[in-house]
C-alpha cells in the first residue's frame, strides 16, 4: 500500500498563491489525484496525474492550477495561483493502483488517502 502525506496548506488572500506538496511512500505505477472538500459539500476532483506526469484538471482548476510529478522525490505538487473564496476547503491527495488514471474521477474510486491539508482563502 501507499501512503500519503500532504503539506502546504494554509490561509491566503483571494488572487494570492499556494504550493501543495504530496509525499508518497510508493509512486511509480500510481494514479495519482488532488481533491478538495469544502464544509457541507461532497469531496471533489481538482486534478490527476498519470504515472507518466500527464494532468487532467478539473474545470474549476483549469488555467489557475498546474500540477506536477517529481520522480525523484515520489511527490505530487500542485501550484494554486488567482485563488478564490470557493477554492476554500480541506485537500487531499489520493492515489489508485494503476499506471493510466483513465476514467477514475470519484473520490470512491481511489482507496489511499492522505490526512488532507487545510486551504483558506479569504
Amino acid at each position: 500500500h501507499v501512503q500519503l502525506v500532504e503539506s502546504g496548506g494554509g490561509s491566503v488572500q483571494a488572487g494570492g498563491s499556494l504550493r501543495l506538496s504530496c509525499a508518497a511512500t510508493r509512486f511509480s505505477n500510481y494514479c495519482m489525484g488532488w481533491f478538495r472538500q469544502a464544509p457541507g459539500k461532497e469531496r471533489e476532483m481538482v486534478a490527476l496525474f498519470d504515472s507518466d506526469g500527464r494532468a487532467t484538471y478539473a474545470e474549476s482548476a483549469k488555467g489557475r492550477f498546474t500540477g506536477s510529478k517529481d520522480n525523484s522525490r515520489n511527490s505530487v505538487t500542485l501550484q494554486m495561483d488567482s485563488l478564490k473564496l470557493e477554492d476554500t476547503a480541506k485537500y487531499y491527495c489520493a492515489a489508485r493502483d494503476g499506471r493510466y488514471c483513465r476514467q477514475w474521477r470519484l473520490p470512491s474510486d481511489f482507496p489511499y488517502w492522505g490526512r488532507g491539508t487545510q486551504v483558506t482563502v479569504s
